[in-house]
């Protein structure tokens, strides 16, 4: 869909960039902002490995197990349905302690891993479980500690000071995660929702059982 959108832009900014007699421009623009992305995607390179190389310090030495422990009581009520010692948790923590530094890239793995443990455990496997919707909704509106791919962005752009969006982007991040929580848990107990996963929930062997 998003390639559609993109050749969209483009077609329309050629036609009315041949519309105004301003083609010329329209290319320049082009060649220009092609020359500034690689400019970005090269500034971001060290930024990405640093902070890459420090969650999987993180990972091997037992930090991320510690930071486990510390939001066990958290992680209780956002995810009842998930034990604590599953594999699921372990990626959660890790996708959304790269969302905090601004690592969204180094989180993507991290959360395709989580989305795959809780598949595991939902019962049905075409209907998103609550904990994966809760687990989609921080990742969503996860908040972001250290901006680090915003900071970056600002000093290959010759920002005077990068990072003065920091304490913003704390509190914008913490609005969004604190609505996205009550959302869930209130969307959660919805007659609706709560009457499809009860439904959803009983299987085939037991309603066989019921039937006999």
């Amino acid at each position: 869909m998003l390639n559609y959108v993109w050749l969209a832009l483009m077609g329309i900014s050629i036609v009315v960039g041949a519309v105004n007699g301003k083609l010329p421009e329209v290319t320049k623009a082009a060649f220009n902002m092609a020359e500034v992305s690689v400019k970005l995607a090269i500034g971001l390179i060290g930024i990405m490995a640093l902070w890459l190389g420090i969650m999987k310090i993180a990972e091997e030495s037992g930090l991320t197990a510690i930071l486990a422990r510390l939001i066990r009581p958290l992680s209780r009520r956002l995810f009842p349905d998930v034990p604590e010692d599953h594999p699921a948790m372990a990626a959660i923590l890790l996708n959304l302690s790269a969302n905090w530094l601004g690592l969204n890239n180094a989180a993507t793995p991290f959360g395709l891993k989580a989305m795959e443990e809780l598949q595991k455990l939902n019962q049905k496997k075409e209907v998103a479980s609550n904990a994966m919707v809760t687990f989609l909704a921080l990742n969503t509106a996860a908040i972001t500690l250290i901006p680090a791919t915003i900071i970056g962005v600002r000093i290959t752009l010759d920002s005077r000071n990068p990072q003065e969006i920091i304490g913003t982007t704390i509190f914008a991040g913490l609005c969004a995660t604190i609505t996205a929580v009550i959302a869930t848990k209130l969307l959660q107990r919805l007659p609706f929702f709560s009457r499809e996963i009860s439904e959803d929930s009983v299987s085939p062997e037991a309603e066989g059982g019921r039937h006999e």
